[in-house]
């Protein structure tokens, strides 16, 4: 059997004060990992180009901030918070921002078809009680329901969190210094702008749509634990 050929010279890397690695010369599994961490720094150092934080800036230069009240932070959370937790506050509003938008889409769209666990033409009330419905009817679906859950947190704590065996006494709940709070890769429509300009806008865009739907989702779960009825139900019957 002939030896394997050798990589071309530009498949071979280097670290900072170490001679270039020939990945045949290791074990995959390192090479693999050395690979994909030279990709992802490769990649962070791109995108630091056009993100890079400023202390003199609001929330460290992040995007979100919008006229007529572009610096509103009346609690002072912004102020007083170091790097660390300026991006560990915007990772949770990104996060909590995207389920929200999700929510408000699943609640108006549920309330009025719902055809996969029951009959669509069955009435079943508002969307705050239509996990009863589906627990009735499939009860393994929270099992898969959780799992699904579950794996997405896990991908999402190891692509942006730093490992716990990495951090020193006192730094909990750390996000790596290449990681930018809520762009934990997935792009499938390829829809993430390359030009910094553009991407503060697209930021700025996401960040305002998941603060109404924050404050939508909330009004739709008190509004229905307090009639009972559907959205579009109390709308229509506002509008009456």
């Amino acid at each position: 059997m002939d030896p394997p050929a050798r990589l071309p010279a530009h498949c071979s890397y280097s670290f900072a004060g170490a001679s270039p690695v020939d990945p045949l010369r290791i074990p995959s599994r390192q090479c693999l990992t050395r690979t994909l961490t030279c990709a992802r720094l490769a990649a962070a150092l791109v995108a630091s180009l056009h993100r890079t934080p400023n202390e003199s800036e609001f929330a460290y230069g992040l995007p979100g901030t919008l006229d007529p009240v572009p610096f509103f932070d009346p609690a002072g959370f912004a102020s007083e918070a170091s790097l660390e937790d300026i991006k560990m506050y915007r990772e949770a509003e990104v996060t909590h921002g995207r389920v929200s938008m999700l929510a408000v889409l699943g609640f108006l769209v549920q309330e009025e078809a719902h055809f996969l666990f029951v009959e669509p033409d069955k009435d079943i009330g508002p969307a705050i009680r239509h996990l009863d419905e589906v627990r009735a009817v499939n009860p393994v679906f929270f099992e898969g329901l959780a799992f699904v859950i579950a794996c997405a947190e896990l991908y999402r704590s190891l692509y942006g969190w730093v490992s716990p065996t990495q951090k020193a006494s006192g730094r909990n709940r750390l996000l790596s210094d290449d990681y930018y709070p809520g762009d934990i890769g997935f792009d499938p429509l390829g829809l993430k702008p390359e030009d910094g300009t553009e991407f503060a806008e697209m930021a700025t865009k996401e960040l305002q749509h998941g603060r109404l739907a924050m404050l939508a989702i909330a009004g739709f779960i008190a509004q229905e634990l307090t009639n009972g009825q559907t959205i579009l139900a109390t709308a229509t019957g506002l509008s009456a």
